[in-house]
């Protein structure tokens, strides 16, 4: 006997907030069964098997008519069927209504909501905060699957985005890059190496791999809550409504009087997280977000491949690397414009071969930001800052590689600085159609005699950590000021693309 949730005959909708009213009614109606139908499994032992459903949404195509060609999102490439099962349409609901809006804007035809046939993981229907191992016993949790579905990883890979998905005769074509099995595992994974929920990561994301930039950032970010008197952070103090640390701690802006509805404090944390997150949220979510992704490439593209789902704006690196050039100084600053990755994280997802362009957006307001922080302008900023391409690299201790062979591969790709996380983030934004981009501040010069040794290293950090994530905010706040349309550039879509951003 298996116990189903109230049914939903399939509706058509010309409205997008109908439609996302629709997909809400229908998620919360499948999770609450299945809510239920656990708390009867593990508290009374019914032994009832209960299953549940996504919400889809589905467009039949008659044409490839669309609105503006400048946009790189929001239609389809040909006539056809296309669909998508959602998920947390609440967490997502600007978003969704917004590549709604655009489908029915574009194509001029209704959306279909309806209930999937994909089933929804007891693990991802009862919330980020719930363990399964804490509510039930041994002999329970043997018997879980034979009573709730649980994650198939057969339908949580990334062909959409590899654009390596065939469908078979008669399947939809994808509307977006992810299956909402996908993203939930994703959502889950972003509280477990983060510390924080999916609901408080922001539109505008900055990564480092180190624990400087992370301090910084909480000081700056806890003068603003109270007030600064800091000329490049005083004009934003206001726009801020809360700052959110690992065990989802918020404090909130005293300079408000709404002191931001629906925030509720959580619990510091007595151990860190692998990748602690903190966010300064703005209501909208257009705010920043900071990861400490520590050392190394699989950091950097498994927090990438998470952060990814929640769609958001931009990603940028601010980090530390090595310069490669006689003339740099340490404390310069590197706009990445191209990377040579050696990075082999993403080989068979995104073949070294393929190139991954800057974004013009992107490039030029990381330079604005440098020149308004450092007061530097026009051909002075080539006193403090060198652009050109970065080399990623998979070894810590490159430099005691035979010279011989390394060296060969950097003067031929022309790099004028290595790092270890940059090309990673670089190529899973591409990937990942999320627009990116890396500022880096050069911190030793290897090839050169100038080795990051501890009191060089503690000279250094204190004198440019500060500058370097200022720069960062004010970019973060600049590219703010793109309309969503403008900021994700046609360059990260291919000529076959799902139809949402």
């Amino acid at each position: 006997m298996v116990k189903h949730p109230p049914k939903f005959k399939p509706r058509s909708f010309k409205d997008p907030d109908k439609a996302l009213a629709a997909v809400q009614e229908i998620y919360r109606a499948h999770i609450e069964h299945l809510q239920h139908s656990f708390s009867a499994f593990g508290r009374e032992g019914a032994n009832v098997r209960a299953s549940a459903c996504y919400p889809y949404v589905k467009i039949t195509a008659r044409s490839s008519r669309r609105g503006d060609t400048r946009y790189s999102y929001g239609y389809v490439a040909r006539p056809g069927v296309y669909s998508s099962t959602l998920t947390d349409p609440n967490l997502f609901a600007d978003y969704y209504r917004d590549q709604f809006r655009l489908l029915i804007k574009n194509h001029d035809v209704p959306l279909e909501i309806g209930v999937s046939a994909t089933p929804i993981p007891i693990h991802f229907a009862l919330g980020h905060n719930f363990h399964l191992e804490a509510d039930l016993d041994r002999e329970r949790m043997r018997d879980l699957p034979l009573y709730f579905d649980v994650p198939d990883l057969s339908i949580m890979d990334d062909d959409v985005a590899n654009s390596m998905n065939i469908p078979k005769p008669g399947e939809d074509l994808p509307l977006g890059l992810f299956t909402a099995p996908r993203v939930d595992i994703s959502l889950q994974r972003l509280k477990h190496y983060c510390g924080t929920s999916a609901s408080h990561f922001q539109d505008f994301v900055l990564f480092t791999n180190y624990q400087f930039y992370i301090d910084e950032f909480i000081q700056i970010s806890q003068q603003m809550m109270r007030g600064t008197d800091d000329p490049l952070l005083k004009q934003h103090r206001s726009e801020y409504t809360a700052f959110v640390e690992p065990g989802d701690k918020v404090t909130l802006n005293k300079n408000l009087d709404h002191h931001a509805q629906g925030e509720h404090s959580g619990t510091p944390l007595s151990r860190m997280p692998q990748m602690p997150a903190y966010h300064l949220k703005r209501p909208d979510g257009s705010g920043i977000t900071m990861v400490n992704i520590g050392v190394g490439p699989s950091n950097a593209k498994t927090i990438t491949d998470h952060v990814a789902v929640l769609r958001p704006h931009a990603w940028i690196m601010l980090g530390h690397c090595a310069g490669l050039r006689n003339s740099q100084r340490l404390g310069d600053y590197v706009l990445a414009h191209g990377y040579l990755r050696e990075d082999n994280i993403l080989d068979e997802a995104l073949p070294r071969g393929i190139p991954i362009p800057a974004l013009a957006e992107i490039q030029l307001t990381l330079e604005r930001a440098v020149a308004e922080v450092t007061g530097n302008e026009g051909y002075d900023l080539k006193k403090i800052m060198r652009t050109g391409t970065v080399a990623t690299t998979d070894d810590r201790n490159w430099e005691l590689r035979s010279s011989v062979v390394q060296n060969r591969r950097l003067s031929q790709s022309r790099a004028i600085a290595l790092d270890m996380e940059s090309g990673t983030i670089a190529a899973n934004g591409f990937r990942f159609r999320v627009p990116y981009g890396t500022l880096l501040c050069v911190s030793d010069k290897p090839l050169h005699g100038q080795l990051k040794l501890p009191g060089m290293a503690d000279s250094f950090y204190r004198e440019r950590v500060e500058q370097h994530l200022k720069i960062g905010l004010l970019t973060m706040t600049l590219l703010r000021e793109f309309a969503p349309e403008k900021l994700h550039s046609r360059k990260l879509r291919s000529f076959d693309e799902p139809a949402f951003r």
